[in-house]
């Protein structure tokens, strides 16, 4: 649990890489379906790439059910639509804070979220001035009128079938492209939304995706968070 304010705290998953010196640290945000098995093993890949890899459970004290394979899917999909976006970047906060302070992780954090996680990290990249790098899997972006704040290289990886996602890429990225901030992204084709979950979908282009878009991942945090 790491507390987060004087009343509130959050459950998270915490994994450490094998390394001899101390590692940058990599905020693993959720889906819209809660702190799934799935998102533990995104945190323990990144663990193994080299990474102290964190992921909250953004619907703790949310009274979401919990089923024998996590969340109940219909409960924590309630729960994430009537989360609080200020509550939701400040418990990123913490928890970004609470494990740039552990013994082997230095003070250097970046963010990686997936579908509404996506939008969340994306929405990270505005909120936090400290934030080193952010990963946005098909998550929407923000209002281009909020990204002026941006300080943080972002990268987007999207499907190339999420039409409804991508169409707040080219807004983003045109801003972007003004205010002088950097925006990568890259649209993966025949993917669909949720390709790095749903692997074996769109007849082999979900699985194409994820093993372009996860070495992509991994480069952008070396490049950003280790040099």
């Amino acid at each position: 649990m790491v507390a987060a304010g004087a009343t509130d705290s959050v459950r998270a998953w915490v994994v450490y890489p094998e390394r001899r010196d101390k590692a940058p640290v990599i905020v693993v945000v959720h889906e819209i379906f809660g702190l799934t098995p799935w998102i533990r093993a995104v945190a323990d890949q990144f663990a193994a790439d080299g990474f102290v890899a964190i992921a909250p459970d953004l619907l703790t004290g949310k009274n979401v059910q919990e089923g024998p394979d996590g969340p109940v899917r219909e409960s924590a999909v309630a729960a994430v639509r009537a989360l609080d976006a200020d509550e939701v970047q400040r418990r990123l906060d913490f928890v970004a804070k609470h494990a740039m302070a552990l013994p082997a992780a230095q003070p250097r954090y970046g963010i990686v979220g997936f579908c509404w996680g996506g939008s969340a990290s994306f929405a990270h990249a505005v909120h936090s001035p400290s934030l080193g790098a952010s990963v946005v899997y098909y998550g929407s972006s923000p209002s281009t009128d909020r990204l002026g704040t941006v300080r943080a290289p972002v990268l987007g990886l999207y499907g190339e079938n999420d039409a409804r996602v991508n169409a707040t890429v080219p807004p983003a990225d045109s801003a972007m492209k003004a205010l002088g901030k950097t925006f990568e992204h890259q649209f993966f084709t025949g993917a669909g939304h949720g390709f790095l979950r749903a692997q074996d979908g769109a007849n082999g282009a979900n699985l194409a995706a994820a093993k372009g878009a996860w070495p992509r991942t991994i480069e952008w945090f070396r490049k950003h968070l280790e040099s």
